[in-house]
């Protein structure tokens, strides 16, 4: 019934963050303030995923309008889709955001869009929905209900899938039998199998072993430590992970953890020692401004621009080339590598219409991406590439992204029982005994 059906109200923040929001709301009514179509407008060109997902949004609109007037409810697509409109002009009944916080900026006729609707629709539930928790908490300041974009939402992201599983109490003749035999199947272990590739560590009182299960083949391998291109795991959770970035039939790997874990070292390491087996080696992050400024604010041209932020990549390849001896000719087959191109390290913008056919391509930071550009960048994977994402949920830059809904977790959570994907969380830092000490202490 009318009654029940809600009218949500979107912000810019929405629909920069998912251009398709406006039909993720069921059968309930959307509102789309005047004022968002004027943000949007600005942000329509540019290489930036915000200016794609504006770009896409004023496409959507036109096309569900068609001839019709936005000013009227205007049915979306689907039989049990709600409607869509544009609010332009503010009935109000007494509560003003502009007057009260004495500016007639955007957010606040956001504000009076959403009071207006409640003025007009009193028996109806008129939800504003932001990323901006300023703006959500000032809505509930003039009693209007306020709520997060939930859509790619991770629930409970303390609980986010580990990768990892410790088993303890197991029988030692089990454990013994596997450092002889090598692999068991799952049965026998005790552990139930699975559709996804999930790593143990199997205990018997100081006894353990280091575990992966395989779906393909239903049986739990023994994970050795090894050493990749002069870098060796430190701990358990490092020889996990190189076990994932080295299993060819692996084809994206996500590593979660703070900074000093060692996840961009690693998967660095392990893509030059499978070098042979991929065209290129793409190494990337997004672009994230200090202070969320353009970059064109910085002195020089483009890439004097993007040196900054593409600084800790050049860091983690100057780490390897520094484990070999100067009189071994592995850095400079490096050197040779990035003349070439074999090796590329470039802001994530410039990949934007590239085919990522046998490539090992590494997604550094990528916790600042949304799900929608995530999916965007594994949905261009061509045949023979592998994809590692990594990242610290805990560390987000961008505005309007948090631990729960950032694209790293959103993969993390939606591909943990596929059979082509592998996670690690890593949680010991690596870095060095002062690091380990900011992060015990400060």
């Amino acid at each position: 019934m009318l009654k029940n059906r809600k009218i949500f109200v979107l912000d810019t923040s929405v629909i920069l963050y998912d251009h398709s929001a406006v039909k993720c709301f069921e059968e309930h009514d959307v509102a789309i303030p005047i004022q968002v179509l004027e943000e949007l407008d600005t942000f329509k060109k540019g290489n930036d995923s915000r200016n794609y997902e504006a770009r896409e949004f004023i496409r959507l609109v036109d096309s569900i309008a068609n001839k019709e007037l936005l000013s009227e409810w205007v049915p979306l697509n689907g039989p049990t889709k709600g409607k869509l409109t544009v609010i332009a002009k503010h009935e109000l009944n007494g509560v003003n955001a502009v007057k009260i916080f004495d500016d007639d900026k955007n957010d606040h006729q956001i504000l009076n869009a959403a009071l207006s609707l409640k003025h007009k629709y009193k028996n109806r539930r008129v939800v504003l929905v932001s990323k901006d928790i300023c703006l959500r908490i000032k809505a509930k300041s003039l009693d209007i209900h306020a709520e997060d974009y939930l859509t790619g939402k991770v629930q409970d992201v303390e609980r986010l899938y580990s990768g990892r599983t410790v088993v303890d109490d197991v029988l030692e003749e089990r454990i013994d039998d596997l450092f002889e035999k090598g692999s068991m199947p799952a049965e026998e272990l005790g552990l139930k199998k699975s559709e996804g590739n999930h790593f143990y560590i199997l205990k018997h009182k100081k006894k353990s072993i280091l575990t992966k299960y395989d779906p393909r083949t239903g049986e739990v391998g023994r994970v050795e430590k090894q050493n990749v291109f002069g870098i060796g795991p430190r701990n358990a959770e490092q020889t996990l992970a190189m076990s994932a970035l080295m299993d060819t039939e692996i084809k994206l790997v996500t590593l979660q953890g703070q900074a000093g874990t060692g996840k961009t070292l690693l998967a660095l390491a392990c893509a030059l020692e499978q070098r042979r087996n991929y065209h290129q080696i793409y190494v990337t992050r997004p672009v994230v401004p200090l202070s969320n400024k353009d970059i064109g604010y910085l002195p020089g041209d483009i890439q004097s621009k993007l040196d900054p932020y593409m600084q800790p990549l050049w860091d983690n390849l100057k780490l390897i080339k520094g484990n070999f001896d100067k009189h071994d000719g592995t850095p400079k087959r490096i050197d040779e590598m990035l003349e070439n191109e074999k090796i590329q390290i470039a802001p994530l913008a410039y990949i934007r219409g590239r085919s990522l056919s046998n490539i090992f391509f590494i997604v550094d930071e990528a916790q600042n991406l949304t799900p929608l550009e995530v999916k965007t960048i594994v949905s261009r994977a061509g045949e023979g590439t592998k994809i590692v994402f990594t990242g610290d949920i805990h560390q987000i830059d961008t505005p309007y992204l948090d631990a729960e809904s950032n694209g790293l977790s959103y993969i993390i959570d939606k591909a943990k029982n596929h059979p082509l994907f592998a996670h690690i969380t890593l949680e010991k830092g690596e870095r060095s005994p002062l690091a380990n000490l900011a992060k015990e202490l400060l």
